[in-house]
């Protein structure tokens, strides 16, 4: 049941062959024996309980909110939920109770979602890895599934796990884990795409303005936009079908016209230009990526499809540029947390001035106080047009490449999420987090300065037994075509969910815990 698709179990749900609260039990269920991974900060239980009960109550009753009456979902903690802690996984929040919910929760909410809990991740969302946020790093499920542990010789997974990427991991790792049907993270420079790609699942960046970011703790306002992981483009489709449209709270977001719910199940690729940009054949990208890339255009091509080399020539440019305004932001989004009004307070009290200071260096761990160092480097007068403003120009040339593209007839483009499958964690924390950053947001940061939709789709397992997956970027405010190429995609490639290869048990005390709790 854990292992269907929203449309399916929402089917069930109506059918009686299942109840909301027996659903959510096994959800609750299943995170506690996955608890390993360290996807969730926060489960709420009886929360969930009790809005599944509501649930039930509304679909006995044959009056459901919706399809997502009674569905189980999870939240990155970067988004604010009225009463329930929201920590970004950081020192600084750890005990910060917001009064307000997110608009994009709070849609969810409406429609009778359940919500599980709030997800790990990196720490106010500053990494690629989902491993340096205060709670631990969260473990890709993927580690524990059979093909991986094949190809490990059975090596002990405590040595040998890898990582579920970031800085939405923990939202990746519990819809992969099949803990949630869905879940809620944020994408800056591809922070839901990324850790969607490594574990396998389906995650989509809309384009910028469609979803309210009203509720979630910025990174860079600019940038930032609530992205979804579900288990098939399908599902993500239905979930961006309820949260997109215009929010008063948030003066970026557009109205769109309602479309249909799902991608087109006869969409034709024959009518498609399918782009593949020659700068995205980057340095250290695995030769099994370029390999599936390769074959996924062959695949295209041969279904009727133009498939057809392009060029994004300012995209050498922009993980330079990505990196100074995202640390602009970051330094100017940051000055709110001063331990005064909120968020933790140093004992230092000799001064305000001292408290501010030591309230911000316990609060945050060395990668956010580098990102606002950085960024108030850039912003310095004397460095404004030279690095900031720059930036900023470059940005436009970037834009405006997609742009040229697009309307040169492309469609649709066609490149990897990642360089490769999930290493292991023990090989990922070698490197500092800004090096590992601008290698893992390589391929997907353009999209985010462009405001550009993008979904990461599943194509295959690795020699390793992890997953690899394709990226699609698409004109703005057309999710939905993307959304139904990803979707002919998935039908083709018959990419394996994990309970096909069903995760492992870390050890049978974990099992033996789980029971006596």
């Amino acid at each position: 049941m854990l292992s269907l698709t929203i449309k399916e179990v929402s089917s069930a749900l109506r059918e009686g062959r299942i109840s909301p609260t027996e659903l959510c039990r096994k959800c609750l269920n299943r995170i506690k024996r996955t608890r390993h991974l360290n996807a969730y900060i926060t489960v709420t239980e009886e929360l969930a309980l009790k809005q599944a009960e509501e649930a039930e109550s509304r679909l006995l009753r044959g009056s459901p909110k919706g399809i997502l009456d009674g569905i189980p979902f999870a939240v990155k903690d970067n988004f604010c939920t009225e009463n329930i802690r929201t920590t970004c996984a950081s020192r600084m929040l750890k005990d910060y109770i917001p009064p307000y919910t997110a608009t994009v929760v709070q849609k969810l909410l409406d429609q009778g979602c359940v919500l599980l809990g709030k997800t790990n991740m990196d720490e106010f969302a500053m990494g690629s890895g989902s491993t340096d946020g205060v709670f631990g790093p969260v473990r890709n499920p993927w580690s524990y599934a059979a093909p991986y542990r094949e190809q490990a010789g059975g090596a002990e997974a405590d040595s040998d796990w890898v990582i579920s990427g970031g800085s939405s991991g923990g939202s990746a790792a519990a819809v992969s884990s099949l803990t949630s049907f869905l879940a809620l993270g944020s994408d800056t420079g591809g922070s839901t795409r990324n850790p969607g790609a490594l574990c396998g699942a389906v995650a989509l960046k809309p384009t910028y303005g469609l979803l309210s970011r009203h509720g979630l703790i910025p990174l860079v306002n600019s940038m930032d936009v609530p992205g979804i992981v579900t288990r098939s483009a399908s599902d993500a489709a239905i979930v961006l079908e309820v949260l997109q449209g215009r929010d008063t709270k948030d003066s970026t977001t557009v109205q769109r016209p309602t479309s249909h719910t799902g991608p087109a199940e006869d969409f034709d690729v024959q009518n498609l230009c399918v782009g593949i940009p020659e700068e995205y054949h980057a340095q250290g990208l695995s030769q099994e990526t370029l390999a599936q890339w390769s074959r996924l255009a062959d695949l295209l091509e041969g279904a009727g499809a133009q498939v057809r080399r392009v060029s994004l020539p300012h995209t050498q440019h922009s993980i330079v540029c990505y990196h100074v305004l995202c640390c602009a932001e970051v330094a100017s989004n940051m000055a709110r947390f001063d331990g005064l009004q909120y968020g933790h307070r140093s004992a230092v009290d000799s001064s305000t001035e001292a408290m501010y200071a030591a309230s911000r260096h316990e609060g945050f761990n060395d990668v956010v106080r580098g990102r606002i160092l950085s960024g108030n480097f850039f912003l310095l007068k004397q460095n404004y047009e030279r690095y900031f403003l720059k930036a900023q120009q470059v940005r436009r040339l970037i834009a405006e490449d997609f742009d040229r593209v697009f309307r040169g007839g492309v469609d649709v483009l066609l490149t990897p999420t990642t360089l490769s499958d999930a290493v292991s964690y023990s090989h990922f924390v070698q490197q500092d987090n800004r090096t590992r950053s601008t290698q893992e947001d390589i391929f997907t940061q353009p999209a985010n300065m462009a405001g550009l939709p993008a979904v990461s789709v599943p194509t295959a397992l690795s020699s390793r037994g992890l997953p690899i997956g394709l990226q699609l970027i698409g004109p703005a405010f057309q999710d939905q075509t993307l959304l139904s190429v990803a979707h002919w995609i998935e039908q083709r490639v018959g990419f394996p969910s994990i309970s096909n290869v069903e995760v492992a048990n870390k050890r049978e005390r974990d099992v033996q815990e789980i029971s006596a709790a």
